[in-house]
Formats: structure tokens, C-alpha cells, sequence
């Protein structure tokens, strides 16, 4: 008999494997993203002081695409490099949070470099 994967416990297997290779620091801080059926949701973390410093997703009134693609990846993309620049964060440690670096989380990555952000 065949068995059927369970792709959300892959996906999390996969994040857990980048996690104890990656952190981020005050100096460096983490940019996690989480994408659901329905929004995205980043944030750029401190992981020595277990703190959020900057976070953007497409819940926020900013963003105009209230949908998890890529128009509304852009956005969020876009929206987080300003709201860290804010706050003079301009290196980050990108965490794709177990999903492939492909489609939404590819257009997500680029807008946040041309906003300015650094990885």
C-alpha cells in the first residue's frame, strides 16, 4: 500500500533542518515567511532576544491584493524592505520558512531586494 504524503509535515521538517543552521541576530536579523492557502505573512526576526522587529502581510491596509500571489507578494515584498528601513535594518538572513524558493516566495525574496534589503 501506498501511503500518501503529508506535505505539511515535509514543509515543517524542511524548516526545522534550515532553522538549526540559521538565526538571526540584532545585527543580522531573520526574515521568516509563512504562506497560507489564503495570505502571506513575514516578519524579520532578533532571535537572541526573541523579539519581531518588522512585519508586513497582506492582512495590512497597504496592500491593495488581498490574495496569497504573486502581485500580492510584491507588495508584501516591497512593503517589509520599507517598514525595515524604518527601523535601519538593511542586512537580513532569509528564511523561506521550508518552502521551495520558487512562484510567490521567489517574487517575495526579489521585491524585498530591489526595496533595499540585503541578503
Amino acid at each position: 500500500m501506498i501511503k500518501k504524503i503529508n506535505r505539511k509535515v515535509e514543509r515543517e521538517r524542511r524548516h526545522i533542518r534550515v532553522r538549526n543552521k540559521i538565526s538571526g541576530t540584532a545585527e543580522r536579523p531573520r526574515l521568516c515567511i509563512f504562506r497560507s492557502n489564503s495570505n502571506l505573512y513575514v516578519q524579520i526576526i532578533d532571535d537572541v532576544n526573541a523579539n519581531t522587529l518588522v512585519q508586513a502581510s497582506t492582512l495590512d491596509k497597504e496592500v491593495k491584493t488581498k490574495h496569497s500571489n504573486k502581485e500580492a507578494a510584491k507588495e508584501v515584498g516591497t512593503l517589509i524592505a520599507k517598514r525595515a528601513s524604518e527601523k535601519n535594518i538593511k542586512e537580513v538572513v532569509f528564511d523561506r520558512g521550508g518552502y521551495i524558493y520558487h512562484g510567490v516566495v521567489k517574487e517575495l525574496a526579489e521585491a524585498a531586494r530591489e526595496g533595499g534589503l540585503v541578503f
